[in-house]
């Protein structure tokens, strides 16, 4: 992985050798020069890790997506804003099944930094809704489940939010657990 910096430079060194090949009359290794160096003005805002972990998380194999994730050292140097929010996010959705306090962090951190498309924060804030209805705070639950719904345009995510709704209710409408000082549990007839 090459730093954001040194694409950006290398990209402007290339864009000089095309210019070069232009005044010696090469057009065609000028156009390929030209070509060459928007490669690495992409890899500049898509960053190869994220991108090769993202294809291992759509396979399913999360392991492998940890392992990419694993090579940036240093999210802060080496990322532009957006992919340090791609980042967050795709640790908090490999965390969500075993920690969810780990994941809360970083899916704070993702919406923080900002996502560019609004499923992903959909999906964020979904996940954000889940934990916080697991830890009993219900009027944050219901109030990132709102947001995910609005940006949800595309109802990617129609089926897990009304899941989540529907186990939001039956939460609500359950009975609290009651330890009395007869030492039974539920309501009292």
């Amino acid at each position: 992985m090459f730093n954001k910096n040194f694409k950006i430079i290398l990209a402007a060194l290339i864009v000089g050798v095309a210019v070069w090949q232009f005044t010696e009359n090469n057009i065609g290794n000028g156009i390929m020069f030209i070509l060459l160096s928007l490669i690495f003005v992409f890899l500049y805002f898509k960053n190869e890790i994220i991108l090769l972990a993202f294809l291992r998380l759509r396979k399913q194999d999360f392991a492998g997506a940890k392992k990419w994730l694993d090579k940036i050292k240093n999210p802060e140097a080496a990322l532009v804003q957006k992919q340090q929010g791609y980042y967050y996010y795709l640790n908090g959705l490999m965390v969500s099944q075993t920690n969810m306090n780990e994941a809360e962090r970083y899916f704070k951190k993702a919406i923080g930094l900002g996502l560019n498309m609004s499923a992903d924060l959909a999906m964020a804030k979904m996940n954000l809704a889940g934990i916080a209805m697991t830890k009993n705070r219900k009027r944050e639950a219901k109030q990132l489940l709102k947001e995910a719904k609005q940006l949800d345009k595309h109802n990617m995510l129609d089926e897990q939010l009304k899941m989540m709704e529907q186990q939001m209710k039956k939460a609500a409408g359950a009975p609290r657990q009651h330890y009395g000082q007869g030492g039974f549990r539920g309501r009292r007839r």
